[in-house]
C-alpha cells in the first residue's frame, strides 16, 4: 500500500552529492560553526563599507532551506554597527582603525557568521558573532573565551583571543569574538583526498593533542568561565581552577537551554561529581515537562506514521525519564579514573583541524577550532571515537583486524572501484585514530574499550535531549541496559527497571520501522542536494531541490488512496511547519 515514507522516493536522480549521515535533529543540535581558512591571501583594497553591502554583512547568504528557509534566514539576521566593530577589533590588536583595508564575510556557521579582518600591512584576524537564534550568547561567548584560553596556555594550538564581549553593550551593538586568524588548510578541504601516509599522521597528532587536553583536571563538571565574567552574571560563584583566573560554572551544552528550558528554576551550578553530570540534563527535561509538557506529534514527520499519526504523551517520556533515573547512579564505572572530570573538543571533524604543510613534509596540525558550547564532564561520558573518524556498522573496522585493498581492485567498475577504496579510507581512519590512542591516551582508550561505554553515553544524551514528541530512542536504550545490566554495572544489585516481555517486542519492532524511516528520509535529502536536518542546499542548488521536492510530493499523492493524500498533505516532510510548539 502506497505510503508517506514509502513514496519519498518516487522521483529517480542521479546522486551527485554525498554527505554523511547525520543525526536527524533540529538545527540547534546538528550544527556548529567553523571557521573556513584558505590557503591564499584575498586581494587588498582600501576599506568601504559601500563595497560590502550591508545586507550582505547582516544576512547569511551561504545557502538556501528547503523548509522554513524564511525562518533560517531570519534567526541568522544579525544587524549590527559596523564602524564600531572596525574600532573595536583594531584596539584589540593595538592599531588604528584607519589601518584597516578590508572587512568582508568569510564563513557562516549554524550559530555564528565570521568575518576576516585584514590591516594594511598584510596582518589578519577573525572577528565572529553569534547570530540572534544562538542560546544563552552571554555565557556562551564567555565560556568558549576562557576554555580556548585555557587549552592554548596547556600548549595546544588553539587560536589567540585578541578581545571579546559576551554582552551586546559596546559601540559594535553585538557580542563578538576576536581571535588570530590560522594560517593554513581547512582539514575539511583535503580529508576525501589524503595519503595513507598523511591520515597516520593526522591520527597521531590528534591522539597526541588529545592527551594534553585530557591531562588538565578539573575539580567540578560544567563548562568553563573567566572567573570575572561569570561573576557578573551568576547566582552562585563558580568552582575556582587553581588559576584562580578560571573557575567552572553551568554547564553551557545546548540541550539543557533550548527554547523555554532557559526559563527553569533548575540547579545551573557545577556538577560536583559523576551522578550530579548523569541526572542533571534528566531533571531539566523532567521540569520542563512539568512547566511546558504537552502532547505533540514527532518533529520529524517520516516517522509519524509509525504512531499512526497520533500525537504521543509527555508522560510515557516522564515514565522514561524516572526510570533512567533509578539506573543513574549504576552507570558509573567502577574503574574511578574513567569519572574524573576532563574537556574534550566538542566536535572533533576535519573542518574543525587546520593544518599545514609543504610537498616535502607531513601536515601538520595547527589549529583547533569551534570550541563553542564545550563542556567538562567525566570521562566515561567524553569517551567515544568522534563520529567524523569513526566506521560505523563496520566489522572489521569493530575489531580492529587486520584489512587491505581487494586484490582484483583493478578489475571492479569505477563505481565499485571508488566505494572499495572509499571504505578503506574509513578503515584506515578508524584503525589508526584508535591504535594512536592507545599509544598516546591511556585515559581515553580505557573509555574507549569499556564494553558499556557507548550504551552509558546513549543513555546520559538520549535522557538530556529535549522533548520533541518521542520517548523510543530513550525507551530503547533502557531496555538495552535492563539486557545488560551486569556488563553496565559489573554485578550486584539487580537492576530496579523491568519491561514486560510484549512491551520489549512492541517497542523493538517500531525501533526497527524508524529506522526505515530514518534511512528512507536520509535517501530523500540526498536526492534533493540537501546537507544537515534542516533541509540546506547550495543556493545555486536551491531552485532544482524544490522542484524534486514538489515532483516527489506530487507522484507520492497521485499513487495514494486518499485517507492517504489527506496524511501526505499534512506531515509532507518537506514543506514549512511551525517550530515553536516544540521549543
Amino acid at each position: 500500500m502506497p505510503g508517506l515514507v514509502f513514496d519519498l522516493l518516487a522521483v529517480p536522480v542521479s546522486l551527485s552529492l554525498r554527505r554523511p549521515r547525520s543525526s536527524l535533529r533540529s538545527f540547534h543540535f546538528a550544527y556548529s560553526s567553523s571557521i573556513a581558512t584558505p590557503t591564499r591571501w584575498p586581494p587588498r583594497r582600501s576599506f568601504s563599507v559601500v563595497t560590502h553591502c550591508r545586507n550582505d554583512l547582516f544576512n547569511y547568504t551561504s545557502g538556501r532551506w528547503i523548509i522554513n528557509d524564511a525562518l533560517r534566514h531570519a534567526e541568522r539576521r544579525r544587524v549590527f554597527n559596523v564602524d564600531g566593530l572596525r574600532r573595536l577589533a583594531a584596539e584589540s590588536v593595538g592599531r588604528s582603525p584607519d589601518d584597516m583595508v578590508d572587512l568582508r564575510k568569510h564563513a557562516e556557521g549554524g550559530l555564528n557568521r565570521i568575518f576576516l579582518i585584514t590591516m594594511r600591512d598584510g596582518f589578519r584576524m577573525v572577528a565572529r558573532i553569534p547570530y540572534p537564534a544562538a542560546i544563552l550568547k552571554y555565557f556562551t561567548v564567555a565560556s568558549e573565551v576562557a576554555t580556548m584560553a585555557l587549552l592554548r596556555s596547556s600548549g595546544l594550538p588553539i587560536p589567540e583571543v585578541y578581545g571579546y564581549s559576551p554582552a551586546p553593550d559596546n559601540v559594535a551593538e553585538t557580542e563578538y569574538i576576536f581571535m588570530e586568524f590560522v594560517e593554513g588548510t581547512n582539514l575539511g578541504h583535503e580529508w576525501f583526498g589524503l595519503e595513507e601516509g598523511d591520515i597516520i599522521s593526522i591520527s597521531r597528532q590528534l591522539a597526541e593533542l588529545e592527551s594534553k587536553m585530557m591531562s588538565i583536571a578539573f575539580p567540578a563538571g560544567g563548562s568553563l568561565y573567566y572567573t570575572k565574567d561569570l561573576e557578573k552574571v551568576a547566582g552562585r560563584p563558580g568552582v575556582p581552577l587553581d588559576d584562580k583566573r578560571f573557575c567552572v560554572g553551568p554547564d553551557i551544552s545546548l540541550p539543557l537551554w533550548f527554547g523555554r528550558r532557559s526559563q527553569l528554576d533548575v540547579d545551573r551550578g557545577p556538577y560536583e561529581n559523576a551522578e550530579a553530570a548523569l541526572v542533571r540534563g534528566a531533571e531539566k527535561e523532567l521540569a520542563y515537562l512539568e512547566r511546558f509538557g504537552r502532547p505533540l506529534l514527532p518533529f520529524q514527520r517520516t516517522r509519524r506514521k509509525g504512531y499512526q499519526y497520533q500525537e504521543q504523551l509527555p508522560s510515557d517520556h516522564v515514565e522514561n525519564l524516572d526510570r533512567y533515573l533509578l539506573v543513574a547512579s549504576s552507570l558509573i564505572p567502577r574503574n574511578p579514573a574513567l569519572s574524573h572530570f576532563r574537556i574534550r573538543h566538542p566536535d572533533l571533524r576535519p573542518q574543525n583541524i587546520i593544518v599545514s604543510g609543504s610537498p616535502d613534509s607531513d601536515l601538520r596540525v595547527v589549529g583547533l577550532i569551534d570550541w563553542q558550547y564545550t563542556s567538562i564532564l567525566p570521562l566515561f561520558l567524553l569517551g567515544g571515537i568522534p563520529q567524523s573518524l569513526q566506521n560505523l556498522g563496520d566489522p572489521i573496522s569493530h575489531r580492529m583486524a587486520r584489512f587491505s585493498l581487494p586484490e582484483n581492485l583493478d578489475d571492479l567498475d569505477d563505481t565499485e572501484r571508488s566505494q572499495e577504496k572509499e571504505l578503506y579510507r574509513r578503515r584506515l581512519v578508524h584503525y589508526h585514530y584508535v591504535k594512536n590512542t592507545e599509544e598516546h591516551n591511556e585515559l581515553l582508550y580505557a573509555a574507549l574499550i569499556d564494553p558499556a561505554g557507548e550504551l552509558r553515553r546513549r543513555l546520559f544524551r538520549y535522557a538530556s535531549d529535549p522533548w520533541e514528541g518521542e520517548t523510543l530512542a530513550l525507551k530503547v536504550a533502557l531496555i538495552q541496559a535492563t539486557e545488560n545490566w551486569e556488563t553496565l554495572t559489573g554485578g550486584g544489585l539487580p537492576c530496579p527497571v523491568v519491561f514486560d516481555a510484549e512491551d520489549v517486542r512492541a517497542t523493538t519492532k517500531l525501533d526497527a520501522k524508524q529506522s526505515e524511516a530514518d534511512d528512507t528520509l536520509e535517501e530523500a535529502y540526498e536526492n534533493l542536494f540537501c546537507f544537515g536536518p534542516e533541509g540546506w542546499v547550495p543556493t545555486e542548488l536551491y531552485e532544482v531541490a524544490m522542484a524534486r521536492s514538489k515532483r516527489m510530493k506530487e507522484n507520492a499523492l497521485a499513487a495514494a488512496s486518499p485517507e492517504e493524500r489527506a496524511q501526505i498533505a499534512a506531515h509532507w516532510p518537506f514543506d514549512d511547519m511551525d517550530e515553536m510548539e516544540y521549543d
